[in-house]
């Protein structure tokens, strides 16, 4: 698999308050900033799309339209799944807020910028979910939800514009292998080098940093097979740094340097990764090469 078809691979295996987040809810995408405005927070996360009744009253809706349909033999979120992938039931997608948990803990709630989005919102509510499911939250940061809006949650809101989900290990199965890689090895590499990004403490996807590191997770494969190749050397991965790129100047530019160090001879070796993240979506500027302290 070439590496174009495997980042296709991994992405398809990834009110009033809400309209004050940077002004989303225009829908003029090249306005500019009112002077004096706040710069714009950009959300690039990794977690989990949990759907949240915000009011009883929903609720009581959600089981009288259940009620209606034989669902013998069916989970709480089979059912619920059912429910809101049913065209005639979109009014009670709209309805629920939905969480994006981040290692667990409830981070943001999410709201689409386009109604048409509330498809990405339900498609993230899986049926059968498994500890290895991964959504990916693009979008802008906006204030803090009202008590009100999802039954006491006062987190802030994420307006979206993307969503795209998978499971790990469909994205370790989308990783090209390095030519005369194990198999087994490869996966087992790969499965630590995710784990470390998204475990990496207060990843929540708000900091150019945070950003950066997270979009090269879901969308550069070349730093798996680096860690995998790293491993076979009897090497093993010691530390993930973000740091301002001395390219930054007009745009926001970051490098992320994986250092790698041998177990027999303690010497390091450094690899870097060049992204900017001056926009929304960020993207890869100079490909995984040897880093040299300054």
């Amino acid at each position: 698999m070439d590496q174009a078809n495997a980042e296709q691979g991994m992405e398809g295996a990834a009110g009033a308050g809400v309209a004050g987040a940077g002004n989303p809810g225009s829908g003029t995408r090249c306005a500019p900033e009112a002077a004096g405005a706040p710069p714009r927070s950009f959300i690039y996360a990794l977690g989990r799309v949990q759907p949240r009744f915000p009011r009883l009253a929903v609720e009581k809706e959600f089981v009288q339209v259940a009620g209606r349909s034989d669902n013998a033999g069916l989970t709480d979120r089979e059912v619920l799944h059912a429910v809101l992938s049913q065209r005639q039931n979109r009014y009670l997608a709209r309805q629920l807020c939905y969480v994006l948990t981040v290692e667990g803990v409830e981070t943001y709630l999410l709201h689409p910028r386009d109604p048409v989005d509330f498809d990405q919102l339900v498609e993230a509510i899986r049926p059968a979910p498994r500890a290895t499911d991964v959504d990916v939250v693009i979008g802008l940061r906006g204030p803090m939800a009202s008590p009100d809006m999802c039954n006491g949650l006062t987190l802030p809101i994420v307006v979206f514009d993307q969503i795209y989900s998978f499971d790990v290990d469909a994205l370790i199965t989308s990783l090209p292998k390095p030519k005369g890689a194990d198999a087994k090895a490869f996966t087992a590499s790969a499965e630590e080098m995710f784990a470390r990004v998204v475990q990496m403490a207060d990843n929540a996807g708000a900091t150019d940093e945070d950003r950066a590191l997270n979009y090269l997770a879901v969308r550069y494969p070349a730093i798996y097979a680096r860690t995998s190749e790293a491993f076979a050397q009897d090497a093993w991965l010691t530390g993930v740094d973000v740091r301002p790129s001395t390219l930054s100047g007009a745009r926001t530019i970051v490098d992320v340097v994986f250092s790698y160090t041998n177990r027999r001879t303690d010497v390091t070796e450094k690899v870097f990764a060049r992204v900017d993240v001056s926009d929304e979506f960020p993207f890869l500027v100079t490909k995984l090469s040897p880093y040299y302290e300054r």
